[in-house]
């Protein structure tokens, strides 16, 4: 095996382990927040449930990184080690800074921008114009019958701001009915769409069910005893928070997986893309091992600045992200576990009114997502160019 092809599979590693300090965050936010486990208790739980995530579901997201992205002929080895190097740089700083970002979103970037750098945009593999329509028109139509059902609802409520309630509902339609067609089969989405299409889907849709959860809890046990409730909650975020743990491993924890396997493909080691066992194994371990540690700075973010959490709503924010993620990793997509987690806290402290959330915080997060794909991108292709030059 080359020295490139050997560097590329620890870099792939140390990605993994950054990824788990800045995603730690992710897995333990919330039950920090609610002080429901000590910070050391919640990163050794969470980080068990990293490891064995991935034994749970299958290896389709690895599959998606590894040949979704960019066409699998032109991920040379100094392709996806030079991607790497830049994803793990800003993964790294935004941990340092306590910004929680999409790692996945970063590896994505840098390996278009260095693919691209290569051999041209052409290697990026974009959807059919077909795709992309069907998608515009079936949000469309979500977001009209959400429109309607929100009016009819408010107006036999006798809803004041019946114009923003309407405006919701159409939000909610056009953001629950694209996961609906995708799993019934009516839209296909994979590779680079899928997860441009999930960067906005997947924190509107933890942010959507989070907050519906949060309502029917508060109304469930509205007369309730507080301390039974409270009680009640802690227990039940204890398993909230290891279920979403699991959906964060299984997804993130095969970006490493994806990119590994490539490099094997690329240095003549692999010939067709199956991820081997011990892949899977040392991916597990290397997430775990990050999250073990822990992106401090990234969980006093995530557990304090954006809400103050209680346990109900730990436990509405953790079971809300779970499923999200569970849905995505079903389906084969990389999506943003941070995404998903932030818009279900969000979520549930909106549901306690508008002025429980600071959307300052919020905006600052979202606009590190929106950065992070074309921030990578560039800074490969950068990267690239200059390697090129260098005459290696």
């Amino acid at each position: 095996m080359e020295f490139l092809v050997l560097a590329g599979i620890l870099l792939a590693l140390v990605f993994n382990f950054v990824n788990g300090m800045n995603d730690a965050a992710n897995s333990i936010a919330t039950i920090v927040a609610t002080r429901v486990l000590s910070p050391i208790r919640a990163v050794a739980m969470a980080a068990f449930f990293n490891m064995i995530g991935p034994l749970v579901f299958t290896t389709a997201v690895a599959k998606t990184i590894g040949k979704g992205v960019v066409d699998p002929a032109f991920l040379t080895t100094a392709v996806i080690v030079i991607g790497l190097i830049v994803a793990i740089l800003w993964v790294f700083l935004s941990s340092q800074l306590g910004i929680p970002i999409s790692a996945t979103h970063a590896i994505v970037g840098g390996l278009i921008g260095s693919a691209a750098a290569y051999a041209g945009f052409g290697v990026v593999i974009l959807p059919p114009v077909s795709t992309v329509i069907e998608l515009i028109l079936y949000a469309a139509a979500g977001a009209g019958a959400g429109a309607l059902f929100f009016l009819i609802i408010g107006m036999l409520a006798k809803e004041e701001a019946i114009l923003s309630f309407t405006i919701q509902g159409a939000l909610f339609g056009a953001v629950l009915v694209i996961p609906f067609v995708i799993m019934t089969g009516l839209l296909k989405v994979s590779g680079l769409f899928a997860i441009l299409v999930f960067i906005v889907v997947s924190p509107l849709l933890g942010f959507i069910t989070a907050y519906l959860i949060s309502l029917l809890f508060i109304r469930h046990f509205r007369n309730s005893n507080p301390t039974t409730m409270n009680q009640l909650s802690k227990k039940l975020q204890i398993v909230s928070a290891s279920f979403y743990s699991l959906g964060h491993g299984s997804n993130d924890a095969q970006n490493a997986m994806g990119i590994i396997t490539a490099l094997m493909i690329a240095g003549g080691v692999l010939s067709e893309f199956i991820v081997p066992v011990w892949v899977i194994v040392l991916s597990c371990a290397a997430i775990a091992l990050g999250t073990l540690i822990g992106g401090w700075q990234v969980v006093r973010t995530m557990a304090r600045r954006i809400t103050n959490l209680r346990p109900y709503q730990g436990f509405c924010a953790e079971t809300s992200g779970g499923v999200a993620l569970s849905f995505v990793t079903s389906f084969g997509v990389p999506v943003s576990t941070t995404h998903a987690i932030a818009g279900a806290i969000t979520g549930v402290g909106a549901s306690r009114g508008s002025s429980a959330v600071q959307w300052g915080i919020v905006r600052q997060i979202v606009t590190a997502w929106i950065l992070t794909i074309p921030i990578t991108a560039l800074t490969a292709f950068l990267f690239f160019f200059l390697y090129n030059a260098a005459g290696f």
